[in-house]
Parts: structure tokens; sequence; C-alpha cells
């Protein structure tokens, strides 16, 4: 294969990557939460690269859940 022709996926391979229902993926494309993607008539589509730096983004959320810290209570364990 190609690699200079991009990959592009379907909302329903990409649900099925991520292992969610299709109506999750629509929902993140609502809200702007997921990768990017172009609208091809009716159609969305998602470049394999996108998904994958949005993929590996969730890991690096500064926003997302922080680790717990066993030292927070002033207490040494």
């Amino acid at each position: 294969m190609n690699e200079d022709v991009p990959v592009w996926l379907t909302r329903l391979e990409f649900a099925q990557r991520e292992r969610v229902p299709v109506k999750t993926v629509a929902e993140w494309a609502y809200k702007r939460t997921g990768p990017p993607f172009a609208k091809i008539g009716r159609h969305a589509r998602y470049r394999l690269t996108d998904i994958e730096l949005w993929e590996a983004e969730q890991f690096n959320d500064p926003d997302g859940p922080e680790e717990p810290d066993n030292e927070s209570d002033g207490h040494a364990a």
C-alpha cells in the first residue's frame, strides 16, 4: 500500500476500532470531542492518521483524571 495515500475509515469502522457504539462516535463528532472528520456527501470519513493522533492525545489530556496521590494527606506510607 502506498503510504502517501491517506487511509479513510467510515464512522462504523472507527466505532469498531474503539469498541464503542456508532452513536457514541456520532456524539463525539457533534460535540467536536473526537478526531477531525471530513464530510464526503452525507458520509463522515476519518483519516487514520487523525484517529491515531486523537487516540494518543487521550492519554496526555491535562484535564483528564489524575493519578491518585498517596501522599496527599501528609502522612508517609
